[in-house]
């Protein structure tokens, strides 16, 4: 009983000491905003409605006013940066560093913004030698990530795999799927230079990262058919399917040129048309109304391509169809058939895009890394209409 009651007495207690606390805290806020220049207000008034130009002027005259400022030297730089202005941000950047009362947490501040200047502006080996010497530092692992994203840049794809081992070994997270891709990168620059065993050996490291990475096994078909073995390739290539069967699309013409070479045309047909059937592709159509045309002649494509338009209806179907039309339709319709079929096909080639999933880049032909946010495996295997009418 005598507990409670001391308990009861505690209450006001720690209320009113919870008051005094918050008072003070209060007092001391005021008091460090009042200290703060009221250009400062203005710059961050700036910021918040979207007026960068107005924000710099407001922070370049604190800086006259108060050149001890570093916070204000960093907020100026990185909105110099972020406008393009690259030389006058590197300049900010580079004063800080030249101060010698600087301390030791924003000296590698400065110098890791400086870093990024660089990398903004281009001059890449001055940017990876700046981060070079920053690797045992607090932005050690900031640095390193910078470095991946110089080597990729430059395509020194050994340096990148280095580079992306010492980020997971730093504890950044896996950088798996990325090292499968650099790998591939040397692969294919063996396959250029008529090196396919070595692409070979390559593609068994791309594997050993990532298990189920598409590039790398049509990579090592490619590899196979460069030293002419055929049936090799064929099986290799067939094993996109296990691992994605909507990027057998990708594979498809390879796949239908190799059972022509070995005489077994039929047996690809037959193949890809199963495909189809688990995952329709106008690429894929593509190949094999091609080789049905070759193989069974018009009637046969046309209906190929009227089975599938009645399963996914889509323009560039249509397009397909009105194309398979016009190789055996009366003379009487054809030029009407032929306007019909070129508006169409005007209006399908700005569908006909693959579009990135991250940043939305759109572009004509299929890249394993988006050109507009450098994400590696970004894009579907499929045409953006095709992928509106799957959602």
């Amino acid at each position: 009983m005598e507990l409670e009651l001391w308990w009861l007495l505690g209450i006001p207690v720690f209320f009113g000491l919870g008051w005094v606390a918050a008072r003070v805290d209060i007092r001391q806020l005021v008091s460090e905003s009042r200290t703060l220049p009221r250009g400062y207000f203005k710059g961050l008034n700036f910021l918040l409605n979207e007026q960068p130009d107005k924000a710099i002027d407001a922070f370049i005259d604190i800086v006259r006013m108060d050149p001890e400022s570093a916070d204000m030297h960093f907020a100026l730089g990185n909105l110099f940066r972020r406008r393009g202005e690259t030389e006058r941000a590197i300049r900010v950047h580079q004063n800080l560093l030249a101060r010698p009362d600087l301390p030791v947490e924003q000296k590698e501040h400065a110098q890791y913004e400086l870093g990024m200047d660089y990398l903004k502006a281009g001059l890449l080996d001055r940017a990876e030698e700046t981060f070079n010497a920053m690797l045992q530092g607090q932005y050690a692992v900031q640095a390193r990530k910078a470095l991946l994203e110089i080597f990729q840049r430059e395509k020194e794809w050994q340096r990148a795999i280095e580079a992306a081992l010492a980020l997971q070994e730093a504890g950044a997270g896996s950088r798996q799927k990325e090292i499968a891709q650099f790998y591939c990168e040397l692969a294919q620059d063996a396959l250029v230079h008529l090196h396919p065993q070595d692409a070979l050996v390559l593609l068994e490291k791309s594997l050993q990262a990532d298990r189920v990475n598409v590039r790398a096994t049509m990579l090592i078909g490619d590899a196979q058919l460069a030293q002419g073995d055929v049936e090799a390739a064929l099986l290799t290539w067939r094993r996109v399917e296990q691992i994605s069967v909507p990027h057998t699309a990708l594979v498809a013409q390879r796949m239908m040129d190799g059972y022509s070479k070995v005489g077994r045309p039929q047996e690809g047909v037959n193949l890809l048309k199963s495909y189809l059937e688990q995952a329709s592709s106008i690429d894929l159509i593509e190949v094999v109304y091609k080789a049905v045309l070759e193989l069974d002649g018009v009637a046969a494509a046309k209906q190929l391509v009227v089975d599938e338009l009645r399963r996914t209806p889509t323009l560039l179907g249509l397009d397909k169809l009105l194309e398979a039309r016009l190789m055996d339709a009366p003379v009487s319709i054809v030029s009407e058939l032929s306007m019909v079929k070129n508006l169409v096909h005007g209006y399908t080639q700005k569908l006909a895009r693959y579009q990135c999933s991250h940043c939305g880049f759109k572009a004509r032909q299929f890249y394993w890394q988006c050109p507009g946010c450098s994400r590696w495996e970004t894009y579907p295997p499929r045409r953006t209409e095709e992928l509106n009418v799957m959602n």
